[in-house]
């Protein structure tokens, strides 16, 4: 019996892994080959017009990089922050573990309710209405987790002689901080961002109540009622209409920027996060 679950297992494993990857490349492929053929220097370069049927998704890219910015620029500092906290000032592990556990609970929160919490605070309460800045805002905080994880990951993976012989040498904490810290938990900063952003760039649920529209809008001009568009919203409202071949075509190709956008964060992250297990493991 244990020879056959020994035989088994793995067999188990190996099927479901390849059921997965196969249902993941089917996706992709059905995304590619449907979507490649909007693909044109118009498409990229142009407006939306006729609700979707004709033109491009300039300002959609656009509206995505503005907000994607805004959600680093405010994840960014406070993910430095907190795990800094985390792994220099507070010094028992029950603490520690159980900030840890705070942020895993909070990675897990449906973007949805971001997307609540954005409409009460932001457009009702602070009266912005839809505006960039909410929206970004609302990013920022969902990706928050992965930002300081990665970051707090890099930090514990420091050689503790580093920090030693910053000591050694009369540096005070803060100094030890600045100078040895900060600059070697770069890259976790780095790879969190990016995972994060590849996240962001594809959600929809905390921007469609906050911060994004369908048409339009340009570039935003003030805080207050000043709207995107944004790829993630174009694309639900285009599904809604892709009956219709002209718009099916543009669906598809947005669909297919989308991908390509995500999958250049995360090809880029992940080396640098092998390279942060690596030297975690190597310390």
């Amino acid at each position: 019996m244990r020879r056959l679950t020994n035989t088994l297992v793995p067999v188990a494993l190996a099927a479901c892994a390849f059921v997965a990857c196969g249902v993941v490349l089917l996706l992709v492929g059905a995304i590619v080959f449907r979507g490649f053929p909007a693909l044109n220097w118009r498409f990229f370069t142009e407006q939306i017009r006729l609700v979707g049927a004709e033109g491009g998704i300039f300002y959609n890219l656009v509206g995505t990089a503005i907000l994607i910015t805004t959600a680093l620029l405010v994840a960014a500092p406070i993910a430095l922050g907190v795990a800094l906290v985390h792994s220099v000032y507070l010094r028992r592990e029950v603490t520690r573990r159980r900030l840890m556990l705070a942020l895993y609970v909070l990675n897990g929160v449906p973007s949805i309710l971001f997307g609540i919490l954005g409409l009460i605070v932001f457009v009702k309460f602070f009266g912005w209405g839809k505006s960039w800045l909410a929206g970004g805002i609302l990013l920022g905080l969902m990706i928050l987790p992965t930002v300081i994880i990665s970051v707090a990951e890099r930090i514990a993976s420091l050689p503790a002689r580093y920090i030693e012989a910053a000591a050694g040498l009369g540096l005070t904490q803060s100094q030890i901080i600045w100078s040895v810290i900060v600059p070697q938990s770069f890259h976790g900063l780095v790879t969190g961002a990016l995972l994060g952003l590849a996240r962001a760039a594809g959600e929809t649920a905390p921007i469609m109540f906050t911060a994004t529209i369908f048409a339009g809008a340009n570039l935003p001009y003030a805080i207050k009622e000043s709207p995107v568009l944004s790829l993630p919203y174009h694309i639900f409202i285009l599904a809604q209409d892709s009956f219709d071949p002209s718009v099916g075509t543009k669906l598809w190709g947005s669909a297919l920027v989308l991908l390509m956008l995500v999958g250049l964060f995360s090809a880029i992250a992940l080396p640098m996060r092998l390279r942060i297990h690596q030297e975690a493991h190597h310390g």
